[in-house]
């Protein structure tokens, strides 16, 4: 049996929708569920929600996930965050954005992501960034815990009051529904900072 990768999952992604592996369509779709597994989890309601996707494209692309999800192979070496350093090292790609973007990175018991998902782009603001949003993805693929992480594109990563007052509030929910907010990495040009070792957290 064929080893599916990213790669040869994105070329059999191509040629069942009939899409060129740089299309706008298959190009965002690597961009919205960045690892395997997201890939493998997503549903035909997200796909519905991307530009150019429609009932039947969509259809076909939740057979080919079938196919890949039946193959042993497709598990991917996951990423263990055991530092703020690694969750950095992990996003380090985020000081180059150009808009400030909210991301939540969902975790494991064992402390490796499980996926990656952008849950908001723009300015941080408390009652923008909604906690619907940031935990819907983590309930829904039975996470153990989160580090959510945002740019500063000035490349500054000192916090500020809202990202104080979103991280406190991220935290509280957490505690409810039993998926704790492990840290809230700021990042900026080439550093970064940890709320969770500012004592925020």
């Amino acid at each position: 049996m064929k080893t599916f990768d990213k790669l040869t999952f994105k070329q059999l992604l191509s040629t069942t929708i009939r899409e060129k592996d740089d299309s706008y369509i298959v190009s965002e779709i690597f961009s919205r569920f960045a690892s395997f597994q997201e890939l493998l989890d997503v549903t035909e309601e997200e796909l519905l929600s991307i530009k150019g996707i429609g009932k039947v494209k969509a259809q076909q692309i939740i057979a080919a996930l079938k196919l890949a999800r039946l193959n042993p192979s497709t598990a991917e070496e996951r990423f263990v965050i055991r530092s703020p350093q690694d969750a950095y090292d992990y996003l380090r790609d985020m000081q180059y954005l150009a808009r400030e973007e909210f991301v939540v990175l969902g975790l494991n018991t064992k402390n490796e992501i499980m996926f990656r998902q952008t849950v908001f782009k723009g300015s941080l603001n408390a009652s923008i960034v909604h906690p619907r949003e940031t935990f819907i993805p983590l309930i829904k693929r039975c996470c153990a815990s989160a580090i959510v992480a945002h740019n500063h594109p000035s490349g500054q990563p000192a916090p500020s009051r809202e990202d104080i007052e979103v991280t406190k509030r991220l935290a509280e929910v957490g505690k409810i529904v039993g998926i704790e907010i492990l840290d809230h990495l700021v990042i900026g040009a080439e550093k970064y900072i940890s709320l969770k070792e500012k004592g925020y957290l």
